[in-house]
């Protein structure tokens, strides 16, 4: 190693002990500058050029880096050498008499390449500069002393599988810290140490490339790669660094589905819903994420409009389900052809298709016990309402749809049939009648027929029937409302005094139409029938007197026209009143007053319980009052005595009435 540096230090220094040596020759009068071209000086100046330093010295004395010199030293020890710049002191120290120039201790190049300091000459009795100072540099010559670095101790990288020879996976990169513009130092070479054959990489990029064809990711998917780099060129002695590479080979869709088995065998229930999962196949794939997507089909056999194929998004499985009810009874066994295909092809990788597969499915219902079946969803029967009792409405049937089918019983819910209208024969399902039927009563009965396995009880059946009554004519039509009317005495004949109009609870198929007569001839009054199922009553002379009778009962027939005819009697009473030219009632009974005011009798009801809670509220206050303790009614308000005071409820009540009756006197109209 000393050798090797004593070889390098004279190699570096001998131009400069040449010019030096050139210098020290006073007739030469010559001076080279930085670059090296002769310059020419006056008699007098400094005779040095620039220094040149090896780097990392490790001898014990002082590295000698060169001699100052100046032309006015006549070696007589009068000039003194002084030196200043980066390091004087203490990295580089000047001999004051003789000039020499010395380095304290070993020089990092890779820390600092240059060194720029200044030199003057001057007396050394005086202290007077000799020589202008002068700036003069020593460069640190670099040695081979730092190792390549990469930038990244471990690189990750991927490269799609299949890849063509020569594809490039990825570049790495080296420093080396030597000085690059001097020698080989930090010229580096890049080698491959681990990944061969797989790899490859260029020794002067540093790019990593493909090196075997077809190199696949379902065989293999991840390398490693141990890369060198090498200083000096790659020669002998020569640094060298290392780095990992991770190589990743990622997928594409060059494996296509196949199913493990060619046949496949599943179950399911006769009773499994729309939409049950009957069972699931996956077709293997040895891609992976989008490469491996799966869509599943059934393309043939005799159970593609019973069952349906889906994929399973996170599973690629194919899961079978139901898409029609199943019967065992009707058929027991279904053969599927399912076909598995991939969704993303890439049509590079044609050549080794098909990228699809099939496998058959053999699927096998299997028996449950079915509860009883009726042969309608829902029955409706019609019965007329005067059936008699036992007679026969309908029949509902049931069987049992299992292979080995039980015998069914029936009977009614009696939650739907409260009051025990019906019976059912428990062996033929037939429904009657238990009691007097009426479609007035209920037009409609609903009830719910249970049909029950007798072998297996627990199999039950339920279904609604219902019983629509159909309507005869058995009822009779009748006033529509209860009718009270007045008459004036001063009235004159064929003057209408009432308009009534009957109701029939039967609903005839072509509609109602009512006949309005009377009993018997009446001198009094007269029915005229409007034919629109309203009559009006007329009065049959002129005069009447309260004095003689003060009120007529008047009978009115009402017959219908279905079959059979039913008819009723119903009675008009007509009150007898005095009323003046307009008809305006001055003396009458209370009803017909209450009658001629249009006072219902709810009003009267109401004004007659005031009166008796007022009269027993206070008896002696009105027996002491000069006045009345209920009061009388003018056109407008009715007066209180000052002397009473009535409860929240007898105002209610007095108004209520004062109201009702006011109303009544505003609006009566009579006909006169």
């Amino acid at each position: 190693m000393t050798n090797r540096f004593l070889l390098l230090f004279l190699l570096l220094t001998f131009p400069q002990l040449i010019s030096m040596a050139l210098l020290g020759s006073r007739s030469s009068g010559n001076l080279f500058n930085k670059e090296g071209q002769l310059l020419h000086r006056s008699k007098r100046g400094w005779m040095w050029n620039h220094f040149f330093l090896l780097e990392e010295y490790t001898g014990t004395d002082n590295q000698y880096v060169g001699k100052l010199h100046s032309d006015m030293d006549k070696g007589d020890g009068s000039v003194k050498y002084v030196l200043t710049g980066e390091g004087a002191g203490t990295l580089f120290v000047i001999d004051e008499k003789s000039g020499d120039l010395h380095a304290t201790k070993g020089l990092d190049r890779e820390e600092k390449a240059n060194y720029t300091l200044r030199a003057q000459a001057v007396n050394r009795y005086t202290g007077r500069p000799l020589e202008p100072e002068t700036e003069f540099v020593v460069k640190i010559h670099d040695i081979n002393d730092n190792e390549p670095k990469f930038t990244k101790e471990v690189y990750t990288a991927s490269v799609p599988e299949m890849s063509d020879v020569g594809t490039s996976v990825m570049e790495v990169t080296a420093i080396d810290a030597d000085d690059a513009t001097y020698g080989n130092s930090a010229k580096l070479v890049f080698s491959i140490l681990q990944g061969q054959p797989y790899f490859s990489v260029d020794p002067e990029s540093g790019e990593i490339r493909t090196a075997l064809p077809n190199m696949n990711r379902e065989m293999r998917e991840h390398y490693q790669v141990v890369i060198q780099a090498k200083d000096m060129a790659g020669q002998m002695g020569g640094l060298t660094g290392t780095t990992t590479v991770n190589i990743t080979l990622t997928d594409v869709n060059n494996s296509p589905p196949r199913f493990p088995h060619s046949s496949y065998h599943l179950s399911v229930s006769e009773s499994a819903g729309i939409g049950s999962t009957v069972g699931r196949i996956k077709a293997a794939d040895g891609d992976i994420g989008v490469n491996a997507e799966t869509h599943y089909s059934i393309v043939d056999g005799d159970g593609r409009d019973s069952f349906g194929i889906a994929t399973d998004r996170l599973t690629q499985e194919g899961v079978i389900t139901v898409k029609k009810r199943l019967d065992y009874e009707n058929k027991k066994t279904y053969t599927l052809k399912v076909e598995a295909s991939n969704t993303h092809l890439d049509h590079r990788f044609d050549h080794l298709g098909p990228f699809k597969d099939t496998a058959l499915v053999k699927v096998s219902v299997q028996d449950v016990d079915e509860p009883p079946v009726f042969s309608s969803s829902v029955y409706v029967f019609e019965v007329q309402e005067d059936t008699p009792m036992g007679s026969l409405i309908g029949v509902v049937s049931a069987w049992d749809p299992d292979v080995n089918s039980h015998r069914v019983r029936y009977s009614i819910d009696r939650h739907t049939d409260l009051d025990r209208l019906f019976n059912i024969s428990s062996f033929n399902g037939s429904i009657s009648s238990l009691q007097f039927l009426d479609r007035e009563t209920s037009k409609w009965h609903n009830i719910s027929v249970v049909a029950t396995e007798i072998g297996n009880p627990q199999q039950i059946s339920r279904v609604p029937v219902f019983i629509k009554l159909l309507d005869i004519n058995d009822n009779a039509p009748e006033f529509a409302m209860f009718y009270e009317t007045f008459v004036c005495e001063n009235v004159k004949a064929g003057q209408l005094i009432q308009t009534i109009s009957a109701v029939d609870t039967d609903e005839p198929l072509i509609g109602h139409k009512f006949v309005f007569s009377l009993s018997s001839s009446n001198p009094n009054f007269t029915v005229i029938d409007n034919e629109d199922n309203t009559a009006r009553i007329l009065t049959g002379r002129s005069g009447f007197s309260r004095r003689e009778r003060s009120a007529y009962l008047l009978p009115v027939v009402i017959s219908d026209n279905d079959y059979p005819i039913q008819s009723s009697t119903s009675t008009l009473t007509i009150q007898v009143c005095a009323c003046d030219r307009r008809g305006n009632v001055r003396s009458c009974g209370l009803e017909a007053f209450l009658l001629s005011t249009r006072l219902s009798t709810a009003a009267l009801v109401a004004i007659l319980l005031c009166v008796i809670i007022l009269l027993s509220e206070y008896p002696s206050q009105s027996s002491q009052s000069k006045g009345t303790a209920i009061g009388y009614w003018n056109s407008s308000v009715p007066v209180k005595p000052s002397n009473v005071t009535q409860a929240p409820a007898e105002e209610v009540c007095l108004e209520s009435a004062k109201r009702d009756v006011n109303n009544a006197l505003r609006s009566k109209s009579f006909v006169s």
